[in-house]
């Protein structure tokens, strides 16, 4: 045997004998609480493999959704934050497209106006009207007071439109949204559903091209026609009621002699004034040559303008001395019952009074016809321009009918008076009481139907 085959034999019975030396680990007994659940047990029999996947699913997508919300509103903030859409160029504009625009754009601000909001008084006067057995109970009580909200926002929004409509005219325009009906047949308020800017500015520059309403001279003007006629009517009408009864002859000539007497004492006093403004150096130095004749018309204008609210104002004046709820300033008219040709009659007639009267509106209307306009009396020509003064028809018809009424009125118990003579005594003059005594007396009859006759005439 060779020394390795010893040495392999060696080394297999020393690897036996270390085999047999290990010693087999202790046997463990299992502990007592094997029957009962840990928590870890309890964890690991209660989980499922679809909830856990559930959950973690449900996480995913609420992640996503945030990521989303922000994105979109970031995208949102960056759309904001661009330049506004560019209008459309005038030659595209329509009309009807401005004045839309505009009219939506002046209601917004009307609407923005406060309101007068309801008082409690008028909702308390309407629950007064409602049943008491109707308003008793929790959920009545409840119901009740939700009505009364809903009065209160009704009222609130109806004042919003009549505000509206009462101040703006709404444009034909078909787009606009339905407001619920017009509340009034005619605006109060002045069009303002057309843009107005532009126009505005024209007729601005018209204004101080023609009118010449701001020039110092014109302002002068005005002043001096202020204090002229401010406090002055063309007639002392204080005067009729104090001179008494008087006729129509006194009145026709009372109102002719103080006409005139104005007419003169205004070309005396105003009327140089006037002259005297205008003959100044500086009364129209900085207006242009092709432009004295817009200056001249438009002082004409003034002139004529201040002369007839004088005439306008005496006419009023005069017809207010017959308002029935007033007499204290009523005239006072002689007025007298005449026989002619077996007839009666009052002298001057009721229609006579009338003109009469209506006439007096007439003269006032035919003073201050020959006031000279300045340019002509500037000019020294042969032919003269004089003032327009007349008053508008209206005024004159309006004033005439008044007047008419008022005389009518006030002679209602003269006529009352006048028929009741002629109905008891009228057949005593025309001759029929004649006739029937002649005709009795041709008739036989006794003592006492004499009597009786002669009693019952």
């Amino acid at each position: 045997m060779s020394d390795d085959e010893e040495k392999e034999d060696k080394d297999t019975i020393t690897a036996e004998k270390e085999a047999l030396n290990l010693k087999l680990p202790p046997i463990m007994y299992p502990s007592e609480d094997i029957g009962t659940d840990s928590p870890l047990q309890s964890k690991l029999l209660k989980f499922r493999r679809t909830k856990d996947q559930a959950k973690r699913l449900n996480q995913i997508v609420t992640v996503g959704a945030i990521k989303k919300h922000v994105r979109v509103s970031e995208e949102k903030k960056k759309r904001s934050l661009r330049a506004p859409e560019p209008k459309y160029p005038s030659t595209m504009y329509s009309d009807l497209r401005r004045r839309g625009e505009n009219y939506i754009f002046m209601k917004k601000c009307v609407e923005s106006h406060p309101i007068v909001p309801i008082q409690r008084e008028w909702l308390d006067n309407m629950l007064e009207l409602v049943p008491q057995s109707l308003k008793n109970g929790r959920e009545r009580e409840q119901l009740v007071e939700n009505l009364l909200n809903e009065v209160t926002t009704e009222f609130e929004r109806s004042m919003k439109r009549y505000l509206v409509q009462s101040v703006l005219v709404r444009p034909p325009v078909s787009w606009l949204e339905d407001e619920g009906g017009r509340l009034l047949e005619s605006p109060l308020g002045l069009d303002y559903s057309k843009p107005w800017h532009s126009s505005y500015l024209q007729a601005r520059n018209q204004i101080s091209e023609n009118l010449h309403v701001l020039h110092p001279t014109l302002r002068t003007l005005l002043d001096l026609g202020y204090t002229t006629f401010a406090n002055r009517l063309l007639l002392d009408l204080t005067g009729f009621r104090a001179k008494g009864p008087m006729d129509c002859e006194s009145l026709r000539n009372d109102v002719s002699i103080n006409a005139r007497k104005t007419e003169e004492k205004l070309m005396n006093t105003w009327y140089p004034k006037v002259i005297h403004i205008f003959t100044k150096k500086e009364a129209h130095d900085d207006i242009k040559a092709e432009k004295l004749d817009s200056f001249y018309n438009c002082v004409s204008t003034l002139m004529s303008n201040q002369l007839r609210d004088l005439l306008k104002r005496t006419v009023e004046g005069f017809v207010d001395l017959f308002d029935p709820n007033d007499r204290k300033w009523l005239p006072i008219f002689k007025m007298e019952l005449t026989f002619d040709d077996e007839k009666m009659d009052f002298y001057p007639t009721f229609q006579d009074l009338q003109e009469v009267v209506g006439g007096v509106v007439d003269w006032i209307g035919e003073t201050l016809k020959n006031v000279q306009t300045v340019q002509s009396w500037l000019a020294g020509g042969p032919t003269t321009v004089k003032l327009s003064t007349d008053l508008p028809d209206h005024i004159l018809n309006g004033a005439f009918h008044t007047l008419r009424e008022a005389v009518n009125l006030n002679l209602q118990g003269p006529k009352e008076h006048f028929n009741e003579y002629v109905e008891k005594y009228s057949w005593l003059i025309n001759g029929t009481a004649v006739d029937q005594i002649q005709t009795f007396q041709a008739e036989d009859h006794t003592f006492d139907e004499y009597t009786e006759y002669l009693h019952r005439i």
